[in-house]
């Protein structure tokens, strides 16, 4: 007899959804981040002899306000290339960039508008991201972090919840990866790592026993630079599970997602 249910939500549904909902979530964390960088900014001083404020981010939206030189404004968020900004009044509008770049600093030095180019891409320390994909039929949810050794070379470790119909777990790894043309946009790259794998079974007539396996993998995939400090990222992995039992497990995973560098 099966056992009636406690929730409305099917669980495949869940299963299905909540990978994509923490990537979701973690791409927010990302933007407010970004709005928090340009947020630190704060003040700037009006240098040219005045300052257009538009209704909205673009050239198509009206100008209703004008900001004369001399007066400081606050610069609340970006978006591309405009910035929502806040007079001494409390008024509120958006600034592009060319104007921005005019500014100054309270101290009457100029402020850096400089944006991450593919340079800054091909030569960043550190990057952190999160993909979501597939590990061996089951949604897989990853985090990593990276540094870089050299523009070819860079250690990454990584953490990942595995969400099944039949058991859940967790990995935990470090890899070491290769860029052939870590210059090019599209940038192709090579895995090589090693970690362990946690096993629950969800049996609720014969409990199975929890499993905690090491594990080692090869792979490849590209990192795709998007915008600013922003990059894509798709990889393919082919895992061997060293079980206690006589024969060892082969299992495949692919995962898309984002990261930032810097």
């Amino acid at each position: 007899m099966s056992e009636p249910s406690t929730t409305t939500i099917p669980s495949t549904l869940r299963l299905t959804s909540l990978p994509w909902l923490l990537v979701a979530l973690c791409f927010q964390a990302l933007l407010t981040g970004q709005v928090q960088a340009a947020d630190e900014l704060r003040e700037v001083a009006v240098a040219d002899p005045y300052l257009e404020m538009h209704t909205g981010p673009g050239r198509g939206y009206p100008i209703f306000h004008v900001v004369d030189r001399g007066e400081n404004i606050s610069i609340l968020m970006q978006r591309t290339d405009w910035y929502l900004v806040r007079d001494a009044n409390g008024d509120e509008g958006w600034v592009d960039r060319a104007q921005m770049e005019l500014t100054l600093n309270p101290d009457g030095s100029e402020v850096d508008f400089s944006r991450a180019t593919i340079e800054d891409f091909t030569n960043a320390k550190w990057e952190a991201g999160v993909l979501a994909g597939d590990f061996g039929g089951a949604n897989s949810v990853a985090v990593y972090g990276s540094y870089s050794l050299n523009p070819y070379v860079s250690v990454e470790a990584w953490g990942s919840q595995i969400l099944g119909n039949f058991s859940n777990g967790w990995t935990a790894s470090v890899n070491v990866v290769h860029e052939a043309f870590p210059e090019w946009r599209v940038s192709p790259f090579f895995t090589l790592g090693a970690g362990v794998i946690h096993t629950e079974p969800k049996s609720t007539i014969i409990q199975g026993e929890d499993r905690t396996d090491q594990i080692g993998h090869v792979g490849a995939g590209f990192r795709i630079y998007a915008t600013r400090r922003f990059l894509l990222r798709a990889e393919y992995k082919s895992y061997v599970v060293f079980t206690s039992r006589d024969d060892n497990e082969e299992v495949e995973e692919w995962k898309v997602g984002f990261a930032f560098f810097f």
